[in-house]
């Protein structure tokens, strides 16, 4: 079991006489800047020249300097940018400015387990990562609460690595809800795991492949949106607040059976193995070759796909149908990346 820290677990004096940097101002880097500063940290946003989130942070009150100068600094780096982009901003304007003694951080492992982050040996690297979008964290933290974090450290020159990344932890709130101890291998690899085989590539799929199966039956294409589409969002809410046993109890006992019978019919041992084959990419770092080489290369590829994704017909039957319950979107705004931003 995971070993999980809580306030009185943190030093927060291994950050008090720290400067800490924040590369990025998007969905992640505006609340980790925000919550730090309200927690008394000496905090400066690092922006790249020209950068449209400059005058957002400083009317946030905050300091805002260029990446170079930012990461001069601060005896504390926080990179929260685009995956793409950590081994350039980190070759160009962090590593020229580090001393041994600072620290370096990450709130996803995927620059540092795939090599493309790698710090001189008296610097110490770490991860902290709130399980949770930009907005959820700063808002929890406003509220009183907090977000679950987890924290890893994948080098420890000081010795007090753990220690600093706890106390970043507790400083942006993740320790009011609980902060997990994990390792960059686990984090990057699970991380990546669930995002393409479940939440995000596994799940699309499917629900693409369902409504496609009735449609191709002669089914109207409204129907097959509403019962492979909409409706998910009731399933995944009951999941979410009570784990799947809790959701087969709130639904109907044909639904209930229904899915003990036929899931397992549709996610058969060959979609394991197949699951198997991708982590094994996840591992070996050929998918982190691929998507940096593909990203680097231009994304036509990329492009490509996205736009056939936005061409499928569910996305223009759903799009006509959202048109008719506008509270689905009431009050919500465009998601922003978890990853960052400029």
């Amino acid at each position: 079991m995971a070993t999980v820290s809580y306030e009185a677990d943190a030093d927060r004096s291994l950050l008090a006489d720290k400067k800490v940097a924040i590369l990025g101002y998007g969905s992640q880097g505006h609340a980790h800047a925000l919550n730090l500063a309200d927690s008394g940290i000496d905090v400066r946003v690092g922006l790249r020249e020209g950068s449209s989130s400059a005058a957002k942070a400083r009317e946030a009150g905050l300091k805002v300097a260029g990446l170079s100068e930012a990461s001069a600094e601060a005896d504390v780096i926080m990179i929260l940018l685009p995956d793409t982009e950590h081994e350039d901003v980190f070759t160009e304007h962090v590593a020229p400015n580090l001393k041994d003694g600072d620290t370096v951080l990450v709130a996803h492992g995927f620059s540092v387990r795939f090599g493309y982050v790698s710090a001189p040996d008296g610097v110490d690297v770490a991860l902290v990562a709130p399980k949770g979008p930009g907005h959820l964290v700063r808002r929890t933290y406003t509220e009183g609460g907090g977000v679950p974090a987890l924290i890893a450290v994948h080098q420890d020159a000081s010795g007090t690595a753990r220690g600093v990344a706890l106390a970043y932890a507790d400083a942006i709130g993740g320790t009011r809800a609980g902060v997990l101890d994990t390792t960059f291998e686990e984090e990057t690899e699970t991380d990546l795991f669930g995002e393409q085989v479940v939440l995000c590539g596994g799940l699309t799929a499917l629900v693409q492949a369902g409504f496609e199966t009735l449609v191709e039956a002669g089914y109207q294409p409204e129907s097959a949106y509403f019962e492979c589409l909409h409706e998910l969002k009731l399933i995944v809410d009951l999941m979410y607040e009570q784990g799947i046993a809790g959701m087969r109890y709130s639904i109907s006992t044909t639904a209930e059976y229904g899915d003990l019978t036929r899931g397992p019919r549709i996610i058969t041992d060959s979609v394991k193995a197949e699951m198997k084959k991708v982590l094994g990419e996840i591992q070996s770092g050929a998918f982190a070759e691929e998507f940096v080489g593909e990203v680097k290369g231009g994304g036509s590829r990329f492009e490509e796909l996205r736009q056939a994704g936005k061409d499928h017909q569910i996305e223009q039957v759903g799009a006509g149908l959202r048109d008719m319950m506008p509270w689905i979107s009431a009050g919500k705004t465009k998601v922003e990346d978890a990853s960052g931003g400029d």
